[in-house]
């Protein structure tokens, strides 16, 4: 079972996208058309087959706009579902329901999407041992969100930010003047409970990574081979992330070369919308 978020850290980003939508004068659409007090009952309908993730969203835009709705979910976070799948059910005053409509949509086809996706990716390398993260290649004020989404297709998060963990990257090498340099300095700053990980792009950096110690190698669009030799050269002695270069297609190879985790941003940037509606009872 996915454990939820919060309200607490959901309801900031709803409440931002329904005064984006609802602009300066409110839903004037809803508020012409439809008698004050008229009440609607509707579903939320996956139109195609996915796996769902943001039905918190819905529930927390539909209170903000009608407190008295009666929301119902018919599917869970994380729920795998055929298209036509009836994913919860409302009823609420018409005029609210309509103007929290869209806002809805857009976060539970978004958070659903990225889910999808990773979910795709999960089922490819099924039965490697590798992990499938994501990055911090995210939507800017969506980064909770879209990284629960991604632990709802069955993927697990990298760093939320640049706070909660070390990761030494190719301009921080150059800086720093070289790998043994940089975890160095890495290894003098760091606390007890931080984790230290460096990118390399050569199995030469690998090499004068490794007697350092560093917690996770992060292996920069290494090729099939090289991916191979690296796993045999660490020997279990730190765990190995690949990146770079990794689609659908290349996922499973890369993971049968015994890397412990592979890493995409695609799961974020590239993660395209699930198509879910609201339809009228």
């Amino acid at each position: 079972m996915i454990e939820p978020l919060p309200d607490l850290l959901i309801q900031p980003i709803v409440r931002a996208a329904l005064a984006e939508d609802l602009g300066r004068a409110g839903d004037i659409t809803s508020a012409a058309c439809i008698g004050a007090g008229t009440r609607m009952s509707a579903r939320f309908v996956a139109r195609q087959a996915g796996t769902v993730a943001g039905l918190d969203c819905v529930r927390l835009a539909i209170a903000a706009l009608d407190p008295t709705a009666d929301y119902r979910q018919a599917a869970k976070d994380g729920d795998a579902v055929a298209a036509g799948t009836v994913l919860a059910q409302v009823q609420a005053d018409a005029r609210a329901l309509l103007s929290a409509e869209r806002v809805a949509l857009n976060l539970l086809g978004r958070l659903s999407g990225v889910a999808s996706l990773t979910a795709a990716y999960v089922r490819a390398v099924q039965g490697t041992g590798a992990r499938i993260a994501c990055t911090r290649k995210t939507t800017p004020g969506l980064r909770a969100l879209e990284k629960y989404a991604v632990r709802c297709g069955g993927g697990i998060n990298h760093r939320f930010g640049l706070d909660d963990a070390i990761l030494i990257k190719d301009n921080h090498i150059a800086a720093c003047g070289g790998v043994a340099a940089a975890l160095r300095r890495a290894k003098a700053a760091a606390g007890h409970l931080v984790k230290i990980e460096i990118e390399v792009d050569t199995l030469a950096q690998l090499d004068e990574a490794l007697p350092l110690g560093p917690d996770v190698v992060l292996l920069d669009n290494f090729s099939f081979a090289d991916l191979k030799t690296a796993v045999a050269r660490a020997n279990g002695k730190t765990v190995l992330e690949a990146s770079g270069g990794v689609t659908l297609h290349t996922v499973r190879a890369i993971a049968e070369t015994g890397v412990d985790v592979i890493s995409s941003g695609a799961l974020t940037h590239s993660a395209p919308s699930l198509d879910v509606a609201l339809d009228a009872d």
